[in-house]
């Protein structure tokens, strides 16, 4: 009997060291293959829409801006507020409330409005404004509107947190696409990121969700080096092949910006008067990039497919004047 007693306690100590030895190896592996920071409870979830909200208080109109808003299912927004703002005291009375989306035009007077308080400057002409069929001032010059009631306020604290249901939404003609619905690549609203104090503007689209399977997304873009190149490509193209040239160089432009990270530009434009003499912007991250994209099976297809076709080929490189300019060019 002591003999077994003997053998099962060897067994669980050799178990319980197996068991820690594996949970030590496990620990180092984890330890070792993550890299990332411990920021602590840093509250990370930026950049954020920027906002003009507007509100009526004691009989003026008044405006704020406005970078806490967030999205509470599919019919709720919540608009968060610091409790000292002048403004709380207008909404919390009326329950009314619009958001107003910001793009750069408008930039320096949300600016503005965010760096005075209506307790002591009439905010009310600092945009053009009419009232909206819920009530509420709507900027005029801001390309999306929502007018909100306000369901609930949710205290925490030092903000004043508001519910709202969206009553009405009004959108400027110039951010619709051809279906009528909102086009963001339009609208291009500003992004406020609070950490730095940042006004961010909207990227471009990378690709459609739960649909990258079916159609090649925006690949991440590399940095303009120090070889970066900017070219103007011009060609003539023979006349009787124009409408095939075009099909080719679409294409080669398409794949080129979607799957090359080195191809930071690709524009084609035809003359007017003259739509057989076409200028192709060409802008490449480095010498690398480029020498990647020349021998790329796409580019290859469009060189010798269209060899025939072109009459005239004039490669100029160019030197930027501003480098601090980048060109945004990217495929819906």
């Amino acid at each position: 009997m002591k003999q077994i007693l003997l053998i099962l306690g060897l067994l669980s100590v050799l178990l319980c060291s197996c068991t820690t030895n594996e949970r030590k190896q496990v620990k180092q592996q984890n330890e070792v293959g993550m890299e990332k920071k411990n920021l602590g409870s840093l509250l990370a979830l930026y950049p954020k829409p920027m906002t003009v909200i507007g509100a009526e208080v004691e009989g003026k109109v008044n405006w704020l801006v406005v970078g806490h808003t967030g999205i509470i299912g599919h019919d709720r927004i919540l608009v968060s507020m610091s409790k000292q703002h002048y403004t709380n005291r207008g909404i919390k009375k009326s329950k009314k409330l619009s958001i107003n989306l910001v793009n750069r035009s408008m930039l320096p007077k949300a600016d503005y409005v965010g760096s005075v308080s209506g307790a002591s400057v009439d905010k009310s002409k600092v945009f053009a404004f009419h009232f909206g069929e819920n009530g509420t001032p709507v900027i005029d010059e801001s390309p999306l509107t929502m007018e909100c009631d306000v369901e609930d306020i949710y205290e925490t604290d030092g903000f004043d947190n508001f519910i709202c249901s969206v009553v009405n939404t009004y959108a400027s003609p110039e951010v619709l696409g051809a279906d009528g619905k909102l086009d963001y690549t339009r609208l291009k609203p500003v992004l406020f990121e609070f950490p730095t104090y940042s006004y961010l503007a909207t990227g471009e689209v990378i690709g459609k969700c739960l649909n990258l399977d079916e159609k090649t997304g925006m690949c991440a873009k590399l940095p303009m080096a120090s070889d970066g190149i900017v070219r103007l490509s011009k060609i003539e193209v023979y006349p009787e092949y124009l409408e095939e040239y075009m099909k080719y160089a679409t294409e080669v432009g398409e794949v080129s910006l979607r799957t090359e990270p080195g191809v930071l530009t690709m524009y084609a434009v035809a003359e007017k008067e003259n739509p057989c003499m076409i200028t192709i912007l060409e802008t490449y991250a480095s010498q690398a990039a480029y020498q990647s994209h020349i021998t790329s099976k796409h580019f290859q297809k469009y060189k010798q497919g269209t060899l025939h076709m072109v009459k005239n080929l004039v490669l100029s490189d160019q030197q930027p004047l501003n480098p601090a300019n980048q060109i945004n060019n990217f495929i819906q």
